[in-house]
């Protein structure tokens, strides 16, 4: 076209101006420092456009923001794109907003006219409806340009930090990350980390002149400080393109905004082909332990769990999956750690859990067998009552449909929030439901322990074991139903299908959209 219109002769004064558009869309996309873009390749990391093309379809994205560039003059030809790359593509057809920092142009710091692209993109999110993703890498706040008074004042015009989870957002931390890529990730629905990235309020070098010592980057923010102690990433992974796979896995669970039922899926052959060796799982006898992850797969459709936070507070397992093509929010107390009993950093990772799905219309299944929860010094360091009731007030707030089965013990509080208020309770005929257990009630009561009289001791636990099985919870209809563990597919499917919310398309009413980030 462009060519033709040359012959003509309608055009030959564009000749000048089609190669400088050339040239400079050829810089812009060229990126920031050789040396940095060679270390990546040598090191097998992906830089910020390859990061792009490798998350989203091909051929989808569209860039905005090519042509930006620092406000000061003698950073003008250092920094296209002013550190980050911003547009719109598709993941498996569906549209998302993406802001990918590139780190080889002024290490990804943060300046106002980067600040700029980051707010257009959010709104664009927000206001049609799309998922964010941010591949998050940067040095933090860009110096000289933050320095002074007028330079931190102008910062705040930049920063939006109230979030109503409007529509699903999603960081990654893909190498060293602090300051505003920290701050994204605190508010983000779901965060990964590739094994070796840095998350952390300040760099080493910055928390070195502070604390007037050395600090390791791992110890600071390393995957594994987030991962299990801090419970601020959800995943971790050794590469950039898993990490990438994962966000694409990640959003075809979730609806484009929070006005939209989550996306249904076709049931893959052979899903609940291992309801049959359920019992082979689960072990009759109350004392022995077993994963509660082997029960999970077993119920969702094959292949379909997708778990969140799995190395932190491994007591609950959490997770996304799909049960009839239909995705739903698992949350599990898991026997095989600290027998099940739930601690303060497991009612974090439940209260979060609640908060997403409640906020993207995916209902919750409750898959209940803990002792209660782990009380002692440790657990009131940490404010064990405030987290108990921080997981008991989220449930309750929760307006998604709710579905608990109780498989083996549900014992004191944590029989309240592990799904004794849901819409509907099924009861495994192995169900046992109480107060507390039986042969700790002997010890509070009594003052006997086993060693002491077992015969005696026995006897009193039997009687303080009456009336607390699934018929007796089932009398007072305080269970709907006791079923065969081998019907515990069938039975949260009907469930579902039962519960839809048909009166408001599947949305709920959002109780928690702005529930704080942290807590």
């Amino acid at each position: 076209m462009v060519e033709a219109l040359i012959r003509r002769g309608g055009s030959m004064t564009f000749e000048r101006e089609i190669a400088e558009h050339t040239h400079r869309r050829t810089k812009a996309r060229a990126m920031g420092s050789k040396r940095k873009l060679e270390e990546f390749a040598a090191a097998g990391i992906l830089n910020a456009r390859q990061r792009i093309t490798t998350l989203l379809d091909e051929g989808s994205f569209q860039e905005v923001g090519l042509f930006a560039v620092s406000e000061r003059p003698e950073d003008a030809d250092r920094s296209p794109g002013d550190g980050v790359v911003t547009g719109y593509g598709r993941v498996d057809g569906r549209e998302i907003a993406i802001i990918a920092y590139d780190f080889t142009a002024l290490g990804a710091s943060s300046a106002p006219v980067a600040s700029q692209k980051f707010q257009h993109i959010r709104k664009v999110s927000i206001s049609r409806g799309i998922p964010m993703v941010v591949l998050g890498e940067a040095g933090g706040a860009r110096i000289p340009d933050v320095m002074g008074a007028r330079g931190i004042a102008r910062t705040r015009s930049h920063q939006v930090y109230d979030r109503r989870r409007q529509s699903p957002w999603i960081t990654a931390i893909l190498g060293q990350s602090y300051g505003s890529s920290s701050w994204k990730a605190a508010m983000s629905d779901f965060v990964l980390m590739r094994k070796g990235a840095v998350l952390a309020v300040s760099s080493p070098k910055v928390t070195a002149v502070a604390i007037s010592e050395e600090v390791d980057p791992e110890d600071l923010g390393g995957w594994r400080l987030r991962t299990e102690t801090t419970g601020e990433v959800d995943q971790a992974y050794a590469t950039d393109q898993e990490v990438l796979a994962a966000i694409r896995r990640f959003l075809g669970y979730m609806p484009s905004n929070a006005n939209e039922p989550p996306p249904r899926a076709p049931v893959p052959a052979g899903s609940g082909d291992d309801m049959a060796r359920i019992l082979e799982i689960v072990p009759a006898q109350r004392e022995r332990v077993y994963d509660v992850r082997k029960v999970i797969e077993a119920i969702v459709d094959k292949g379909s769990f997708f778990p969140i936070k799995e190395r932190f507070a491994k007591v609950l397992s959490c997770g996304l999956g799909r049960i009839d093509g239909r995705v739903v929010g698992l949350i599990a107390s898991n026997p095989i750690f600290k027998g099940g009993a739930l601690d303060p950093q497991a009612c974090r990772k439940a209260t979060s859990f609640i908060v997403m799905c409640d906020s993207f219309n995916i209902p919750l299944v409750f898959l209940t067998d803990t002792p209660g929860f782990l009380v002692g010094i440790d657990g009131e360091k940490l404010g064990l009552a405030g987290q108990i009731m921080n997981f008991n007030h989220a449930l309750e707030m929760a307006t998604v449909p709710k579905l608990a089965v109780i498989m083996r013990k549900s014992y004191g509080q944590a029989y309240i929030n592990m799904g004794g208020s849901a819409d509907e309770i099924a009861a495994w005929f192995s169900a046992d439901v109480s107060f507390m257990d039986p042969a700790a009630a002997v010890n509070v009561l009594h003052g006997i322990k086993r060693n002491d009289d077992p015969a005696r001791f026995e006897d009193l636990r039997e009687e303080l074991s009456r009336n607390t099985g699934p018929y007796d919870l089932a009398a007072g209809f305080l269970a709907q139903d006791v079923i065969d563990p081998r019907e515990t597919r069938s039975w949260l499917a009907r469930m579902l299908a039962v519960h839809e919310l048909r009166s408001t398309g599947g949305i709920s009413r959002h109780n928690m959209a702005t529930w704080p980030y942290n807590f």
